[in-house]
């Protein structure tokens, strides 16, 4: 039975590849070029955020919320580490992890954030070597007695210089992740810091930012082992009126280092896409870090689902060539539903837009709009969007071993039942 399935799977596979040729598209070289392209699974999606320095660890210090309370959250980096192992066996390709400061092996102690150090993520780096996977990381600047009121650009300064040693400690972490696993750790600063009403000085906090990140980032260290990224943010709860890390802010500071911009897909308006920021910040960045979310009218981080934004965000990666120079994440959480679920939807929707993406008569289009033929430009675009694309993915998901279609859900359904149901 198994075997007929995968012969009709390639025999769809076959007609479509024919298809895709007959406008020039090799979709073998699609393939290939899709499975180089790695997204950052986040590590947060399977526990709501809560991390395990403290046992029932809640969110706490603004600008963030997870709703819901889907039953068999993971509660310990082991059970956590589980939960991706069984989401990562559903999602065709290979893959990176992302973690925050709070997920740690603290092995029952409290480990407070200016002291972390890279033995307690030895057990993480040990489960991603042995999978073959990067990893790439984020200081904690939330859930945290001194985050309440600020970190970074807090008025204290023994509270700044608190939040200044985490962010050294991360760093340090991230350099560990990349000299262990052979390829540079993304490590990203976000900070929650802002005010809820409108502040009459806006000028001293970035000023005191600006001091913290350069004190933070004041050790040089090898971009073959670690890649430095800040995120902006429009506004947080409890930070409507004010956040001190705008986007204007932090797209000067990238530059003006050279770092990685993070655009965060949840962090602007709730009409302003991010897929046409690329092309801009790339001129005077080297790289850009993403987080794909989906933004429900705020910032509230719904499973990314296979949106018009979604695949513009893919298309520009691919039609600007950006595939080297883009670090593509999620950034979701949803408790309402099967939080391994979640994982496995939005990343094979991200890992989909991009095979759309790669599977564009590119050269067509390109030679139409060079010739200004707008017309030839917008049929072919539309032509594009009912190609056999479905036949593609199912034969892409049966060469990773991976479910084709909706199957994955069924192992979804007896891993909740197994293990999830018993927690």
């Amino acid at each position: 039975m198994r075997a007929h399935h995968a012969e009709q799977i390639d025999a769809r596979y076959a007609l479509a590849k024919e298809q895709y040729a007959a406008l020039s598209v090799d979709t073998d070289a699609a393939l290939a070029a899709l499975r180089a392209i790695p997204v950052s699974l986040h590590c947060w999606q399977g526990d709501d955020v809560g991390g395990f320095e403290r046992p029932a660890a809640t969110l706490s210090g603004g600008g963030i919320q997870a709703t819901g309370n889907y039953p068999g959250k993971a509660r310990n980096a082991d059970e956590l580490r589980a939960d991706l192992d069984m989401a990562l066996s559903l999602i065709p390709g290979t893959h990176r992890l992302n973690l925050h400061a709070i997920y740690g092996d603290f092995g029952g102690k409290f480990v407070d954030r200016n002291a972390i150090q890279p033995e307690h993520f030895a057990r993480w780096i040990d489960w991603a070597k042995a999978k073959g996977m990067g990893m790439d990381f984020n200081p904690t600047y939330f859930s945290h007695p001194k985050a309440e009121d600020g970190t970074l650009s807090h008025p204290d300064p023994a509270i700044r210089q608190f939040w200044i040693e985490h962010g050294i400690a991360c760093r340090k972490i991230g350099e560990a992740f990349g000299k262990a696993l052979g390829t540079p750790c993304v490590t990203n600063i976000w900070i929650p810091d802002g005010s809820k009403d409108i502040p009459v000085d806006r000028k001293a906090p970035r000023e005191r930012l600006l001091a913290a990140l350069d004190a933070i980032l004041a050790e040089k260290i090898d971009r073959r082992y670690l890649l430095d990224a800040v995120e902006s943010k429009l506004f947080g709860i409890g930070s409507e009126s004010y956040v001190v890390g705008s986007h204007e802010f932090y797209m000067g500071y990238a530059v003006s280092r050279q770092l990685l911009l993070c655009l965060d897909a949840g962090h602007f308006h709730p009409t302003e896409v991010i897929f046409d920021k690329l092309s801009s910040v790339l001129a005077f960045v080297p790289e850009v870090l993403l987080h794909v979310s989906r933004g429900v009218r705020w910032d509230s981080d719904h499973v990314v689902t296979l949106t018009d934004e979604l695949q513009a965000i893919a298309q520009e990666i691919i039609r600007g060539g950006y595939q080297q120079r883009v670090h593509i994440g999620l950034d979701f959480f949803d408790a309402s539903i099967n939080r391994l679920a979640a994982w496995v939807i939005g990343t094979r929707n991200m890992i989909k837009a991009l095979l759309l993406a790669l599977l564009e008569p590119i050269q067509t289009l390109r030679v139409s709009e060079q010739n200004g033929d707008f017309t030839a430009r917008l049929a072919w675009l539309e032509e594009a969007k009912t190609l056999p694309v479905g036949a593609v993915w199912d034969y892409y998901c049966q060469q990773q071993n991976t479910p084709v279609g909706a199957a994955w859900l069924d192992a979804v359904k007896t891993y909740e039942r197994d293990v999830l149901s018993k927690r």
